[in-house]
C-alpha cells in the first residue's frame, strides 16, 4: 500500500520533514516514490514552514494512498491556509 507520511531529516534538535509517498513496506527515512512537499517545524522570521503540492497530494489519494494522521492534519491546515 501507498501512503503518504513524513520523512525526518535534517540535525538534531533541528528537524525538518519531508512529505513523501511511499511503500508502507519501507523504512521512514527509506526509500520513497515521489515528494510531494515537506515540514519545517522549526522555520523564522520569512522562512516558509509547510509546503504541500495539492496537485500531486490529490493524485496520490485518488490512485489509493492513505495519508498519516500527521500528514492529513498538515494538509487541512495548508487547505485552510491556501483558502
Amino acid at each position: 500500500m501507498v501512503v503518504i507520511r513524513l520523512a525526518r531529516g535534517g540535525a538534531k534538535k533541528r528537524p525538518f520533514f519531508n512529505i513523501v509517498a511511499a511503500d508502507s513496506r519501507n523504512r521512514r527515512d527509506g526509500r520513497f516514490i515521489e515528494r510531494v512537499g515537506y515540514y519545517n517545524p522549526v522555520a523564522s522570521g520569512a522562512a516558509q514552514g509547510l509546503v504541500i503540492n495539492a496537485e500531486r497530494l490529490a493524485y496520490w489519494q485518488q490512485n489509493g494512498a492513505q495519508l498519516s494522521p500527521t500528514v492529513a492534519r498538515l494538509a487541512k491546515q495548508a487547505a485552510k491556509a491556501a483558502a
